[in-house]
């Protein structure tokens, strides 16, 4: 979980004198979303592909003004670089230091990889959505639920959440699903989705739905 393991130092941060061109060409080799700038070894920001296309003939300190500004912190996890992919629809997130220091880059695939690996999407098994009122939610109810029903809870997310209510999806095994149901109905849940299926197509289907819908949240 920590990024560090996770960190690549192949993609070169660029200095304020670079061109636009040569900043392009950078991001098209990397196949990346943006290229970082540095000035005198402190990390500016990030420019967009489609920007440094636009004003091929600056360099890119003319384009400081249009940089992003993210980048995470060495000693984080990937759970905090998670949120920066979908924010910033990006691909690449530079790492830096408390100094401000570029230390290299998380890829998107990286992170990926890893999630996949989490049992809530590389279990096979029921895709249970269920919607509480918010004054009721309980994470550990719900899991408790799923066990006292000889079921196993393989993880679960929040995917909605208002003042009014919450919406968990959780990953389940198949063993007891009607009475998983009915144990949530009488507990006072509504049974907003599930998916019981374990085709292959279906489930990969349902794990790339379910982690945008992780990132957006």
């Amino acid at each position: 979980m920590i990024i560090e393991n996770y960190i690549a130092n192949d993609f070169p941060i660029l200095g304020v004198d670079t061109t636009a061109e040569e900043a392009l060409q950078t991001a098209v080799d990397f196949d990346f979303t943006h290229v970082f700038v540095e000035n005198e070894g402190v990390f500016q920001g990030a420019v967009r592909k489609e920007c440094l296309e636009e004003n091929r003939k600056k360099n890119l300190g003319e384009l400081l003004p249009y940089m992003d500004r993210f980048s995470i912190l060495y000693g984080s996890t990937l759970l905090d670089g998670v949120k920066l992919f979908h924010t910033f629809n990006t691909n690449v997130i530079p790492v830096i230091n408390k100094n401000e220091e570029y230390q290299g880059y998380i890829a998107w695939d990286s992170i990926a990889d890893e999630l996949s690996k989490y049992p809530f999407f590389s279990e096979t098994g029921a895709l249970l959505t269920v919607e509480i009122p918010r004054t009721n939610y309980s994470m550990v109810e719900i899991a408790q639920i799923v066990e006292s029903n000889n079921g196993k809870f393989y993880g679960a997310l929040v995917t909605e959440m208002n003042e009014a209510f919450v919406r968990v999806t959780m990953r389940i095994s198949n063993e007891n699903l009607s009475s998983i149901d009915e144990t949530f109905e009488r507990y006072g849940y509504i049974i907003v989705q599930k998916f019981y299926t374990d085709e292959k197509e279906e489930l990969l289907k349902s794990r790339y739905e379910f982690m945008q819908k992780y990132l957006e949240f």
